[in-house]
């Protein structure tokens, strides 16, 4: 059963599944979604979810895989490269040029939300029917074989790829120390993709594929098969047949995708706690099925299947939100905590609100990064030194350290959202470390605000204004622009900021080195400062 529905009608409900509206017109709406969300990177993730939602398809949707009887084979060698692989088929797909960006898009969202920027998993989509399997998956030397990439016009080494291409050079960090490169061919030795850089414009989409070759690469299963599963399961809600694919490792045979089912448990009390609610354990399984699970009361817990694209479920706690928004959101009604204080916002979190009033007032968007970051990004890129706070265990290595500006996470944004039009302008407010020997930690936090424009003609009048309109609704009584030379600025453009006597920041014109490293192609203005100095005013 399916059920038409207008804009109005998507503005109202689409929020209760917990994401946020950000334009709204006659014939669509356009959302913003968390992060632990990536099933909801497509058009379809989210109609599966709101069919859910308003009772016209509930429970575990189901999809058929038939095999193709296509199989990868994996070389031994490849192990010391970028050892997992995962893939599937999908036929009698239907494209055209929006929704092959659409598709594009969605892979981009993948790789950032699960792969890592490419690191952990990096998913290549193909023609399959410009080329022949069996396929294999193997390590080369970085001279070791040539093909024509995407957007390119010759024939090209790996090597040449990561010197030359600009997909190549945005990349090349995650073959850094790699004596060998991974390399996907057909049984005619012709050149699928160079993951996770790359594909071949061989297997380049148009408008005339009916049929995919879908494989993701990694540095663990566990993220090539969530993104492997989002990916066919989307394919799959828009009417294409899925297939299987043998994946031949060395030591074993796997079948992808395997979309079985988590098996998860909960306890209803636990629910009801949480939420203040007092929901019958009939009541909470409709509410889980609501949400796409399928639940059914045994042995005094509630048992759950939970769909194979939800990336996102860790613990029990997860169920307790989906309960919640299978109950309704909207039906939750707020109390206030039964304390004997009543509490307020610290000096910190104050200022930080005056702030971004101030700059949505003047047309900024804000944005959040993560406090952790990399040395690469943080210094090389913005063509400065520091002394780090480094993580002794790094997760990856791109998140190996805490940042100590804002900046470089600004331009990063605007090198992710370069399909956005122009102009764009954002800012962050948010802690910055520095190194600190004499703390007790080694490391002392401050508050930074940071704001960032790009379009086709920025110049240094143009972000000046935006920083001076800023420190007035500050309440500054004066301030001053003093020249100066700053490595991530234009020289002659770029000047520290002075603030009732006191150096608060900087502010200039982005170095175009700088926007090289991040593939930007547009000027950039950009300013930072410390809040530090603003908090006495609040606190009074």
């Amino acid at each position: 059963m399916r059920k038409k529905v207008n804009s109005d009608e998507l503005e109202k409900i689409v929020p209760w599944l917990g994401v946020d509206i950000e334009e709204k017109a006659e014939k669509y709406v356009k959302i913003e979604y968390n992060p632990n969300r990536p099933d909801f990177s497509s058009q379809e993730g989210i109609a599966r979810a709101l069919r859910g939602l308003m009772e016209i398809e509930t429970g575990l949707p189901k999809y058929k895989i038939s095999e193709s009887g296509v199989t990868v084979k994996v070389d031994p060698a490849i192990a010391e490269v970028r050892p997992y692989i995962v893939c599937a088929i999908v036929r009698n797909i239907s494209l055209n040029d929006e929704n092959i960006v659409e598709l594009i898009g969605m892979q981009e969202d993948l790789h950032w939300a699960i792969g890592r920027n490419r690191v952990k998993a990096s998913i290549g989509i193909h023609d399959l029917d410009n080329v022949k399997p069996p396929f294999e998956y193997r390590a080369v030397d970085p001279e070791g074989i040539k093909f024509i990439p995407l957007n390119w016009t010759v024939e090209t080494t790996p090597r040449e790829i990561l010197t030359k291409h600009p997909k190549g050079i945005a990349y090349a960090h995650i073959m850094e120390g790699k004596s060998k490169y991974p390399i996907i061919a057909d049984v005619n030795n012709d050149v699928l993709s160079f993951p996770p850089i790359i594909n071949g414009i061989l297997t380049q989409l148009t408008a005339e594929t009916k049929n995919l070759f879908i494989d993701i690469t990694g540095t663990t299963m566990n993220h090539i098969n969530s993104t492997l599963n989002i990916l066919v399961t989307a394919l799959a809600e828009g009417g294409a047949k899925v297939e299987s694919v043998k994946i031949e490792y060395p030591d074993k045979v796997i079948t992808t995708p395997n979309l079985t089912p988590q098996t998860w448990s909960i306890r209803a009390e636990y629910v009801n706690r949480l939420l203040g609610l007092n929901l019958s354990p009939e009541e909470i399984t409709r509410c889980l099925e609501k949400v796409r699970m399928d639940a059914k009361l045994e042995n005094g817990k509630i048992k759950l299947l939970v769909p194979a694209y939800r990336h996102d479920i860790m613990h029990e706690v997860d169920f307790v939100e989906e309960v919640a928004i299978g109950y309704g959101l909207y039906n939750l009604t707020p109390t206030l905590p039964k304390t004997v204080t009543i509490a307020k916002s610290h000096p910190y979190q104050k200022l930080s609100n005056l702030v971004r009033r101030i700059l949505t007032g003047l047309g900024l968007n804000e944005v959040v990064n993560f406090t952790l970051t990399n040395i690469r990004e943080h210094y090389e890129y913005m063509r400065t030194e520091g002394t780090p706070v480094e993580l002794l265990n790094p997760v990856s290595s791109e998140y190996n350290m805490v940042r100590d500006s804002l900046l470089p996470g600004l331009i990063r944004i605007l090198k992710i959202n370069k399909h956005e039009a122009l102009p764009q302008k954002i800012f962050e407010v948010g802690d910055v470390v520095f190194y600190d020997p004499e703390a007790e930690t080694s490391a002392t936090r401050k508050l930074n605000i940071a704001a960032a424009i790009i379009d086709t003609e920025v110049g240094f009048t143009d972000i000046k204004a935006t920083a001076e309109a800023l420190l007035r609704e500050l309440g500054c009584k004066q301030w001053n622009f003093h020249p100066t030379s700053l490595p991530s600025f234009i020289e002659g453009r770029a000047a520290l900021v002075k603030a009732d006597g006191k150096i608060i920041g900087h502010i200039g014109e982005i170095h175009p080195e700088v926007l090289n490293n991040f593939n930007l192609e547009y000027p950039v203005g950009a300013f930072e400062y410390s809040l530090e100095s603003f908090l006495e005013r609040i606190k009074k």
